[in-house]
């Protein structure tokens, strides 16, 4: 396969996956990290680390509103429901053993 093709491949899926994302709004962060350790706040991140990397001088905010399809705010207030003590527990065993891999 040449590189364009490949690149174009790449981008087709990061789009679908981000569009998953956006449709799968009852699908909280929080149980994207305690099964993933990735959410769509990681996705914000990286998409931003790749924009400024190129010189597209994207901040965070920015980015998220690519990721989540709205700004953050509005996402949150819609489809944030609060964490459970179960999905808080969980999340903090997987922030202890992140912190330890990055070790």
């Amino acid at each position: 396969m040449d590189q364009q093709t490949q690149l174009e491949i790449e981008a087709a899926a990061f789009r679908r996956i981000i569009k998953h994302f956006q449709t799968h709004t009852d699908v909280q962060n929080i149980d994207l990290m305690n099964l993933a350790d990735f959410c769509r706040n990681c996705f914000s991140k990286w998409y931003m680390a790749e924009a400024n990397e190129r010189g597209a001088g994207m901040d965070y905010d920015a980015a998220r509103e690519v990721v989540y399809g709205m700004p953050f705010t509005e996402f949150k207030e819609k489809y944030q429901k609060p964490a459970t003590p179960e999905q808080l527990a969980a999340f903090e065993v997987g922030e202890k053993r992140r912190k330890g891999a990055a070790s």
